[in-house]
């Protein structure tokens, strides 16, 4: 089966920590997980637990786990895995040396002259999963993406049809989340089309796992797919104000959760999650923009490489407003850091504003970003050929050159990363050409794809199962009560705009 591996690093990872260091860390996550544990709300997981030698508190849902048993379950899990697309072409490996991307999800979209926020259309967030669909950096799509629903969908509806969306209009991998047992419609979805998903099992810091997350872990590891267990924490609220600390936590979380997959199933493909933010200590708000989520993130990326499990790094989410320079900023550090550190997987691509918005204009920026990156992780290639000994003992000094070289000719191309949306004119040729800047080379790239693109279509029995999952999932909702007639009225009209197939 052949692999898209994303950007595979080739060097040695950047080391933050000492070995003594590393190894403190996992003490202490180990007598965290003995000695405070964890709440788990749900009754089976708890028997789950006993019947594999955890101490386990019934009335207050407390379970504490012996480290021999943290440290087995972590062997058990994969230290990298096949996540197959529904185009073969696309299917990714994750872990390893391997970082791949996926997109950074936003509530709503904005305007893109006035960058203020609003909800999506329809035809809106099919076109931006169209645009995500053509980015070559873009190797996965993330749940609730790229918009948290959109215009006329009620909200229990609006992860599966983000799925339906993303089957849709791209043949690359799928992660999904779950809300109001959404997941079992997830599965039965992925089913029906012949593909693989990426599950989700999310934490409430600090150290409590609700019914819901138990629940969809239990009915994802059975399914047989993959796991992607992920926390939030947010240092000096709902994790310790210091980056070890909060390390120490994100780490129990992440690795109980690795333990309750283990025990559903041993051998379950998990990817574990550092999504860990500073507060702003003036507002309460999470820094989404702060250097410390990288150095936390490079620090759990080498503990987590002698775990040998792969580790998403945090959703890289910037605190600017607009496409600026603080934008880039922001998001540079972090997709950097993912990248020489060993991070296997990070969102990325599309966020405006931390959570709250995303759009394909700033997707189409971050895909050169990305580009870079990935060309930085390629590193030097020493061989014979490129050292080129006896192509500069032709041209010798001055007035020798080589541009005319055959060995230019075929290396410029091999050695350097060409983006689309950077303005790399001369200062004459960028005056008569307009003065055009990185935003104007994004929309017309957008609208350049959206012109031209046309992502691997369902057949058309995929097409009639999609469909028909989404009808059962309206109906199991509206007969429970989460949708009113009012609400449907406006539901069914909301899907009359001009989405798909694409004419």
């Amino acid at each position: 089966m052949p692999f898209t591996r994303g950007f595979t690093r080739r060097f040695p990872p950047l080391r933050v920590l000492s070995d003594e260091q590393v190894e403190d860390i996992h003490r202490g996550t180990l007598r965290i997980l003995w000695s405070t544990g964890v709440r788990i709300e749900h009754e089976r997981a708890l028997k789950l637990f006993e019947q594999n030698g955890c101490k386990v508190d019934y009335d207050h849902m407390r379970v504490r786990m012996p480290p021999a048993l943290v440290e087995q379950c972590l062997r058990k899990a994969p230290s990298s895995f096949p996540a197959p697309a529904r185009d073969p072409n696309k299917t990714l490996m994750i872990g390893g040396n391997n970082l791949c991307l996926a997109v950074a999800p936003g509530h709503k979209t904005v305007d893109p002259q006035t960058w203020e926020p609003r909800e999506a259309t329809r035809k809106e967030n099919y076109d931006a999963v169209r645009v995500l669909d053509a980015l070559p950096t873009v190797h996965f799509f993330s749940p609730y993406t790229p918009y948290f629903g959109f215009r006329g969908v009620p909200s229990c509806m609006a992860m599966p049809e983000s799925l339906a969306a993303r089957i849709r209009c791209s043949s690359k991998f799928q992660c999904v989340g779950f809300s109001n047992e959404s997941e079992k419609f997830a599965i039965e979805m992925a089913k029906a089309v012949g593909i693989e998903i990426l599950g989700t099992c999310a934490w409430a810091p600090p150290l409590a796992l609700f019914r819901d997350a138990v629940e969809s872990t239990f009915n994802i590891v059975e399914a047989g797919f993959c796991l992607r267990v992920v926390t939030g924490q947010v240092m000096g609220g709902t994790a310790p104000a210091s980056i070890a600390g909060a390390i120490v936590t994100n780490n129990a979380e992440v690795i109980a959760g690795l333990v309750l997959a283990q025990l559903i199933r041993p051998g379950t493909r998990v990817l574990v999650k550092d999504f860990t933010a500073p507060m702003n200590m003036n507002s309460g708000a999470p820094g989404f923009g702060g250097i410390e989520i990288a150095i936390h993130n490079a620090a759990t990326n080498q503990i987590f490489q002698k775990y040998g499990v792969p580790l998403d790094n945090t959703t890289a989410y910037p605190n600017a407003k607009v496409p600026d320079y603080q934008s880039a900023c922001e998001k540079a550090f972090r997709i950097m850091t993912a990248g020489i550190s060993g991070g296997n997987t990070l969102l990325f691509h599309g966020s405006v504003h931390g959570e709250l918005t995303h759009h394909p204009i700033q997707a189409v920026l971050d895909d050169d970003m990305a580009g870079m990156v990935g060309r930085y992780m390629e590193g030097v290639t020493v061989s014979t050929e490129s050292l080129a000994l006896d192509l500069i003992e032709q041209v010798g000094p001055v007035p020798g050159h080589f541009m005319s070289a055959a060995h230019t000719r075929k290396w410029w191309k091999q050695e350097q990363f060409l983006p689309q949306a950077a303005d790399r004119l001369t200062y004459p040729e960028w005056q008569a050409s307009g003065k055009r800047t990185c935003l104007d080379y994004a929309r017309q790239r957008v609208e350049q794809i959206l012109a031209t693109h046309k992502p691997l279509p369902l057949t058309p029995s995929q097409e009639d199962a999609v469909e028909r999952v989404l009808e059962e999932a309206r109906a199991y909702y509206l007969k429970r009560g989460l949708i009113t007639a009012d609400e449907m009225r406006e539901y069914r009209e909301s899907m009359k705009s001009p989405n798909y197939p694409f004419e």
